[in-house]
């Protein structure tokens, strides 16, 4: 099985550095390598870095990766999606998987661009996060309504070869593009606000990075792992007349919690709009 990837940014990075660093074994019992993945991209620097990082096959022609690709990973930015589109469709063998990675875009709206009808084309929209990039991501995966039961296993073994990978209908994508996709910028602000609050009560600045994103994975792991809401392990870090629950209430006088739920509105309005 050949896998192609139209666009070798971050988010593709990611996908290729999982699949080969797990060796994912797919349905046919086989694990990926290599030479099973081929990539294009703009730049020639681009390429060559890709190259020499996976040691997989580069190319300039976007039709060259359609042609040749089984599963076929859509990875550029939304805006460029139907100037590739209308470049690679005819290249595009009807049998070809299509995954997207992109925010906003619908699988409707992507099957048209290709010419298709949504209900037939085997189509998937998945949003991966940065935090991929170090086998931590969390991916939403959305099934058009042409893909098969393989197709599904297929995306979700190349996904949850670099973290968590979670089907959800597509009117929740928007929302999953926020929770999942944006938040991340969200964190390293408050990691960072975290460490700016400790520099300036006199640790290192190195030291208090440290600490503060040590202390945010952890707590992160803390929900994930025990299942317990997050207002219940707040209350167990809040002790009566104690540090933190002033800590705590010097937030909500500042409104954390709703300028944190207006980011998450923000991001779906600008994906709803995209």
């Amino acid at each position: 099985m050949k896998i192609g990837f139209i666009g070798l940014g971050n988010m593709a990075t990611a996908i290729i550095g999982g699949l080969l660093r797990e060796s994912t074994v797919l349905a046919d019992g086989a694990a990926v390598t290599a030479a099973d993945l081929i990539g294009s991209a703009k730049t020639e620097a681009t390429r060559q870095a890709k190259a020499t990082q996976f040691g997989i096959a580069v190319t300039a022609d976007n039709r060259e990766v359609a042609a040749a690709a089984d599963v076929l990973v859509l990875a550029v930015k939304p805006q460029f999606f139907p100037e590739v589109i209308a470049e690679i469709r005819g290249a595009v063998n009807e049998n070809t998987l299509v995954i997207s990675i992109a925010a906003g875009l619908t699988l409707e709206r992507i099957a048209a661009l290709f010419g298709r009808d949504e209900n037939t084309m085997r189509l998937i929209r998945c949003m991966p996060n940065t935090p991929a990039l170090v086998n931590a991501g969390c991916t939403a995966v959305c099934l058009g309504a042409g893909a098969t039961e393989d197709d599904g296993a297929l995306c979700l073994a190349l996904m949850e070869s670099f973290g968590r990978a979670i089907v959800i209908p597509e009117r929740l994508m928007d929302a999953a593009s926020a929770v999942a996709g944006s938040s991340p910028a969200f964190v390293f602000m408050f990691i960072e606000a975290l460490a700016d609050g400790a520099v300036e009560a006199g640790m290192p600045r190195a030291q208090a990075y440290e600490f503060a994103a040590a202390a945010v994975a952890g707590s992160a792991r803390l929900v994930l792992e025990t299942g317990r809401h997050p207002g219940d392990l707040k209350d167990m870090v809040c002790s009566p007349g104690g540090t933190t629950v002033e800590g705590v209430k010097a937030l909500e006088q500042r409104a954390f919690r709703a300028a944190a739920m207006e980011a998450v509105g923000a991001c779906v309005a600008k994906a709803r709009a995209l």
